[in-house]
C-alpha cells in the first residue's frame, strides 16, 4: 500500500467517526434528565426561559437553522433570548462570545451564556438555567436540558458570560 493509500484510508475514518466519538449525554438517563429539566425550569427566574424550551423541545439540531423544523445552538439562543428577555443577540456563537463581560462558572445566574469548545475550531453556546443545568441545541439530540455535571460538557466547557 503507498502513502497516499494510507493517507486516505485516515481520511476516511476520520470523517466516519470524527463527530461520533463521545456520546455526549449517556451519563444521564432520559428519565433523569426528565426530571431536573422540570426543576430547573419550575423555578421562578426561569418562567420566561420555560415557555421558550417548552416551544422548542424536541426540535432537531440543523447548522445554520433557525426555525422549529431545525435550529443551531447559537440560533437557538438568539431566539430565546429575544422572545423571552427582548435581548437582540447577533446571530453566530463567535460574535455572542463578545457579549458582555466573562464571569467564573461558580457565579453564573440564569440566563447567563455557556460556551463549550468541542473540537479546536468549533464552539458551542447554551443558556444556564441554574443547579449545573442549560439549555442548547444539541447536534445528536436537538433542543434539550442538559447537566454542566455531565463529563463531556464538563470537559468541553470553556467559559461563561453575563450579557445582562
Amino acid at each position: 500500500m503507498t502513502p497516499r493509500h494510507y493517507f486516505s484510508i485516515i481520511i476516511l475514518f476520520y470523517s466516519l467517526t470524527g463527530c461520533s466519538v463521545i456520546n455526549q449525554e449517556s451519563a444521564v438517563s432520559n428519565e433523569q434528565q426528565g426530571k431536573s429539566a422540570q426543576s430547573a425550569l419550575n423555578r421562578e427566574e426561569n418562567r420566561s426561559f420555560k415557555i421558550e424550551f417548552e416551544k422548542w423541545q424536541g426540535t432537531p439540531y440543523k447548522y445554520g437553522g433557525n426555525g422549529l423544523n431545525g435550529v443551531d445552538c447559537s440560533a437557538f439562543v438568539q431566539s430565546v433570548f429575544y422572545s423571552s428577555q427582548q435581548i437582540q443577540l447577533p446571530r453566530t456563537t463567535e460574535k455572542q462570545l463578545l457579549l458582555g463581560k466573562k464571569i467564573a462558572l461558580s457565579d453564573a445566574k440564569s440566563g447567563d451564556l455557556l460556551f463549550f469548545k468541542t473540537s479546536k475550531k468549533d464552539k458551542h453556546v447554551g443558556i444556564y438555567l441554574g443547579y449545573q443545568q442549560f439549555m442548547h441545541a444539541s447536534t445528536s439530540k436537538g433542543v434539550i436540558i442538559s447537566r454542566l455535571n455531565n463529563p463531556y460538557w464538563a470537559s468541553v466547557f470553556w467559559q461563561a458570560r453575563r450579557i445582562r
